[in-house]
């Protein structure tokens, strides 16, 4: 996916979203608009599947609360609507036919070289300003991953973990074996242990 800020001429809304071609990919921004096209590339599929089977296998960890996949539509407000690769939503409240109002507990991006920059500040800023308690960033390409915590507000300096360490959800009681998210075989020693 792009992310790419294509759309520049004013500020956009979800109304404006609403009339834009199906075919085609946006998420919305403070008002700017970003391309989320080409589609993601097979590795993002693939670690996309994989969190998702994780997390679904363990979902009575997070019960009431409910798992999302992109493309689902997350509507903080009029000038700010996007994908995430995966979410997670306690408050069946916000949960509508259309869309998701408001924010999830958790969401998960899987982020690339023409996406971080977006990822990485405007998400990041966006989930933060409308409470997402936990965010999460996986690089595929170097495989690793970002955790943000929400804490009196705001987040701190993430934490970072390789591909052949379990990430612990803070915000559920959840353990995602990151080797499996990333089709990685540890070690032999280190498989031992596990």
């Amino acid at each position: 996916m792009s992310g790419t800020l294509v759309k520049r001429d004013r500020k956009y809304t979800y109304q404006d979203y609403l009339l834009w071609p199906d075919d085609e990919r946006w998420e919305i921004i403070d008002g700017r608009a970003y391309n989320m096209t080409p589609a993601p590339k097979i590795k993002h599929q693939r670690i996309s599947r994989n969190l998702t089977g994780i997390v679904y296998s363990q979902r009575n960890k997070i019960s009431p609360c409910e798992l999302f996949e992109a493309p689902t539509d997350v509507v903080f407000d009029e000038h700010n609507v996007v994908q995430p690769d995966l979410f997670i939503i306690c408050d069946g409240s916000k949960v509508t036919e259309e869309n998701i109002q408001g924010a999830p507990d958790l969401i998960i991006e899987i982020t690339f070289p023409y996406t971080e920059l977006k990822d990485r500040r405007d998400k990041k800023r966006l989930y933060e300003r409308y409470g997402v308690k936990e965010y999460i960033i996986v690089f595929p390409e170097r495989e690793y991953v970002e955790r943000y915590f929400l804490e009196r507000g705001k987040y701190g300096a993430p934490d970072i973990f390789n591909w052949d360490e379990e990430l612990k959800l803070k915000i559920f009681d959840m353990v995602i074996p990151l080797w499996d998210v990333f089709e990685k075989e540890l070690p032999g020693e280190e498989r031992d242990k596990r």
